[in-house]
Order: C-alpha cells, then structure tokens, then sequence
C-alpha cells in the first residue's frame, strides 16, 4: 500500500526532480517507509511506500522489469500474487524479489491489459512502455484504490490523491461547480468529477492508454469490468447456497491476510466485522481489533443505539482478541474537521470523521486492518431503501422513484435559491439525468420485482459503496495505514451477483402484495431501519458469531450528530455557518443556507448530513482554494 505520482510532459521536455518530488511529499502520508523517482525523456514517475509485503529493497519502486522495458509505480495489494506468479514462472519469468509489485510488472509485460482480469486485489497503477513510448494507467474493479487525473494539453499529471497535483508547477486551483452541484444533491459525485476544475477520477473497473508518440496525445479509457447483479438462471438449494457462501467467505478473508507486518480487524459490533473478526482470529491468535463508540448523554431517539461497544467487547472476549477502543464527543469533530477536509479533500457520503479517528487508532498498533465494507452493498442490507421501488411501470418510473430517495442533501427545487449566486453556471446540471446514466446499459430486462432489486444493487454499488472505498481510503491512509475489504474478493463477488434476491430480503413478496389503498401506512415498517436484508449472510454467519449479532437492525457506522449539531455542537456550526463572510458563500446563497441549516437548529428537520457537508466543503475551499 503506498502512494503514487507523475509528471509527463508531451514534448518531452524534461520533469524536473523537485517538481517530482514536491508531488510525492505532498502524499508522504501514504508511505513513510520510503519514496523513489524516476525520470526519462519527459516522464516522470514517483512512489511513496507502506512497506507490506517484502520490506526489503528488493520492492522498491518505482520498478523496472526484468527486460527494462517496463516501469511501473503501483498502490494497492494482490492478494493471489502467488498463484500468478507461478503461472508466469512457468512461462519463463524470473523473480528477484518476494513482492506483488514485481509478479504485476510481470503480469503486464506478458499479458498486457488482459492481465487485469486474472488480478483479484485493490490497485491504481500506471505503467510505461520505454519502447513504445505508451502509458497504462489502471484502477481495480471495486474502486478501493484512487487514481486522480489531470491533463491541459501539454502534459499530464497522475496522483493517488489531489494534493499532489496542487503540489505540481503550474496548477490552476479552481473549484469545479457542475460538480459541487452534483455533491449537494447527493453527497457524493456519480460522476468522473471532482471538487477541482480539471481533475478527474479514473472510473473504477477501467484502463486508459495514452500514446506519447502522437501529435496531441490523449487518454483512451476503456471499461474491462463491470457489476452485474441478476438471478440466476438456475437456482441450487438454499443449503448449498449457504454452503458456498461459507466457503467463499472463509477463502476471501484468508486471502488477504498475507502480509509481513502485523494486521489488525476493525470490530465494530455488527456481524460483518464481527464474522471477518472471527475468521482472521483463528489465523492470528490475539488478533487486535478496534472499536470506535460515542459519547451518547445527550443524545436522543435512534441515536441512542449508535455506540455498539458493548457487543464489539463480547465479540473480543468470544475470539480473545487484543482489544482497544475509544469514544468520540461532539468536541471531537470540531478537532478533526481540519484534518479531515484536508485528507478527504473532497466529501464524499455520511459523516466521515469518525473513520479518520478509529484509522488513527488502528494506526498505533498495525499497519494493516481488515474491514466489513461491502458486505451491506452485495448483500442487499438496506431493504428500507430498495423497498421503495420495486413495484414499476418502466425503467424510468423506477428510476425517478430511487432519484427522489437518493437527492440526500438539497432537493432540486431549492437549486435556484441555494446557487443563485452561481446559478448561471450550474443551472443546466441536472442531476435526475447523472443519476440515470449510471445505469447506462443496465436499463433493461426489468420485468419482476427481483430485477428492480438487482438495480438498486448495482447502483450502489456503484455509486454509494465507491464513496466509502474513497473516504476508507483517504482516511486510513492519512494515518499511513492500509485497510482491507475481505468482502470485495472477486470470487465472493461473483457469487454475490448471481445470489437469488429472495436470498437476501425476507420481505420483498409481501412488500410487492401491499395496497397503497388500503388504510393505515402499510408500508412504514418496511421503510425503516429493520433486520429484514442480508439473510443468507445472518444464516451463514451464525456459525461464528452470537445469535443476538446476526439478528440485530442494520446499524450504520455513524456518529449522534443529529443532537450534537443542535446541542453540544451548536456554537460551532452557528460559528462556521451563520457567518456570511464564510468562504462557502462565495458560491452559496446565504439566506437560503442559513434557513436549511436553521431548520435543524431548530428541530423542525434533521439536516445533518447537509450540516456536515457545508461544514466539510466550507473548511475545503478554506484550505485549498
């Protein structure tokens, strides 16, 4: 796990060393354990190591292959780097070293970008062709590693994270307001935008090449994977579904606790860090795991069951983990805001502070912690969410009822008064279109329930389930620590995919049967928090964690913010928010602002998240702009 960087300049004029290396120290962060550059005939590539696998000098990078063709700088862990490797011993490949990083500079010698469909990891990389003068840059399927992009004609830039392009000469800081209406709808960015004008992120599952050899060389990007949830065409028993499932989940976390540094599991009280807890315990005895609680005196309603300490400690006790936790008060964000907006450099989904604190946590015992992300987005654990589009006349009857539920920050129709002070420069954004076009071809064959259900999957996994892998990645790595997702192995993957809906909601055929018509809000139940999603997980999991676990209500990794923002913290948003010389009111009316941020102040409305996001884009444009 490390960070990457470069400078690649079309006339190949030469990149000069202390551009290079400004850009790698703005993300020292990512690796301390070391840093290289590299440079020839106007390409300049640098690296940050974590050192993970192999610690020796042997896996330095930048790497040159074996031929010398080929030098790569790569962030990320391969998890079946062993497997491939022997299958490129066999065609005639020697190793020096015992690292990933020299099996996929193999791989991509000997299989091009074909290589990509063979790798079961998390990865950015950019590789370059000394003979034929081309780049590949690459982002893994998931989109758990970053890889940010930008080009003004003349050269381009790469970076696992912003600050490095803002260290590089030249670069023009400009705030991006297509993309900053994009966020306030959803707090997140569907698209390849972000908060920077010029800045793009390579699309997770995709490729680019550039061809330095042309007149005005320019990124060719092409998908090579994609998720794809339908049922299946024909159905196994509900045992043998559960058995592979067993099997498959006990193989994914095995496979990534390959390392040569201690590693450590987050355990936040659920049954998906639990589970992967239990499994990696058996590996590791006295395994460290890490909690994160909250404070909760004066919190209220469903805030009240945000601290899961109690049940993260009985699951340490069950698996005699190495336990260590800490408990975070509404002080605690104010401290971390600046750090946070700094690392995050541009929100994404909830309220992301509380991962900065328990990475931080980890940090001073591991350099590597597994994680239970992904397990809800496969597994169909937001019911309250799918349930609210499944009975449809068309794609775009469904679409627009999930586009209703998702504009999670500022509806539509408060754009004019909210932008007025930029509205002639986002009035043409239309986010219920960028909401659409993440399905791009997946708009078809909707013909039952279960199909409906798979959308939704597959758009969150898209768009919602990337937004954590950026914020997981971003925050963990401030604290120069790699995080691992068990739940996003290709095999567990796949088998998520083609998993029978019914397989994953209890409910959905009596949600399908209710009529709107009939008395009383018959539908209420089922669009709040509840235990009905994620079955066959439960089922499978109750062989390693306590009952009480698997049948719990979802609950989300999130902070009492809601009273806090209204009570303990209220001074410090009527502070940064109720000022109109703040800087986010550069681009934002205050009037409007203030009267959404009051309505929560006042308890007429829970806006935290929207608080939390002016907030965190307000100290961003502080910072950076």
């Amino acid at each position: 796990m490390c960070g990457i960087a470069g400078l690649i300049h079309f006339d190949r004029a030469p990149v000069a060393p202390p551009a290079l290396k400004a850009m790698s120290d703005a993300i020292a962060h990512r690796g301390p354990d070391g840093e290289g550059h590299w440079i020839e005939d106007g390409v300049g590539l640098a690296h940050r190591r974590l050192a993970i696998i192999d610690l020796s000098a042997l896996a330095h990078q930048p790497m040159m292959s074996a031929s010398g063709r080929f030098v790569l700088t790569y962030n990320g862990e391969i998890y079946n780097f062993r497997e491939l490797r022997l299958e490129l011993e066999t065609l005639g490949y020697g190793f020096r070293s015992q690292s990933d990083t020299e099996v996929l500079l193999a791989a991509l010698e000997a299989w091009g970008p074909d290589a990509l469909a063979r790798i079961n990891g998390m990865f950015a990389f950019v590789l370059y062709d000394r003979t034929e003068r081309t780049l590949l840059l690459a982002r893994d399927r998931y989109g758990i590693k970053p890889l940010y992009i930008h080009s003004d004609g003349k050269r381009l830039a790469f970076a696992s994270e912003q600050k490095a392009l803002l260290a590089a000469p030249g670069f023009a800081r400009v705030l991006d307001r297509e993309a900053l209406a994009e966020y306030f709808t959803f707090q997140n960015i569907f698209t390849d935008r972000t908060l920077l004008k010029g800045v793009s992120m390579l699309p997770a599952g995709h490729f680019a090449r550039l061809d330095l050899k042309e007149t005005a060389p320019a990124l060719e990007v092409r998908q090579y994977w994609d998720f794809h949830f339908e049922e299946p065409l024909e159905r196994a028993s509900d045992e043998e579904y559960r058995e592979e499932l067993d099997r498959l989940f006990r193989q994914a976390v095995n496979r990534q606790l390959v390392a040569d540094v201690e590693l450590g599991s987050y355990l936040s009280g659920g049954m998906d860090s639990g589970s992967i807890t239990a499994i990696a315990a058996k590996a590791f005895p006295n395994l460290k795991t890490f909690t994160c609680g909250f404070d909760l005196s004066s919190a209220s309603g469903m805030e009240l069951a945000f601290d899961e300490r109690r049940r993260a400690e009985a699951m340490s006790a069950l698996f005699r983990t190495e336990h260590y936790e800490m408990v975070l008060k509404a002080g605690d964000m104010e401290r971390a805001l600046p750090a946070v907006a700094r690392h995050l450099e541009e929100p994404r989904v909830g309220q992301s502070y509380p991962n900065y604190y328990i990475a931080r946590l980890a940090s001073k015992f591991v350099k590597v912690v597994l994680s239970g992300a992904g397990g809800d987005e496969l597994f169909g654990g937001y019911p309250w969410r799918y349930y609210r589009a499944v009975s449809n006349d068309d794609f775009n009857d469904y679409a627009t009822k999930y586009y209703d539920f998702w504009q999670r920050l500022i509806e539509r129709r408060h754009f004019p008064d909210v932008f007025a002070p930029i509205w002639s420069d986002v009035s043409h954004v239309d986010p219920q279109a960028i909401f659409h076009d993440v399905f791009k071809d997946h708009a078809h064959r909707l013909t039952r329930p279960e199909d409906y259900i798979n959308h939704s999957l597959y758009f969150e996994a898209k768009t919602f389930l990337h937004g954590l892998f950026v914020v997981e990645d971003k925050l963990s790595m401030a604290n120069s620590l790699e995080t691992r997702v068990p739940f996003m192995d290709n095999d567990l993957v796949e088998f998520a995919m083609r998993c029978p809906v019914s397989l994953k909601l209890n409910n959905l055929s009596e949600v399908v049967r209710l009529n709107e018509n009939d008395p009383g809000n018959k539908k209420k139940r089922f669009f709040e928090r509840t235990s009905d999603g994620k079955q066959i997980l439960r089922d499978m999991m109750a062989a390693y964690i306590p009952t009480d676990i698997t049948t719990a209500e979802k609950q989300g990794f999130s902070s009492p913010d809601a009273s806090w923002f209204k009570g303990d913290s209220i001074d410090f948003v009527r502070r940064r928010l109720l000022d109109p010389k703040a800087p986010v009111y550069d681009v934002l009316d205050f009037g409007a602002v203030t009267s959404l941020v009051r309505q929560h102040l006042d308890g007429e409305q829970n806006r935290r998240l929207l608080i939390w996001s002016l907030l965190n884009v307000n100290e961003w444009m502080e910072q950076t702009l």
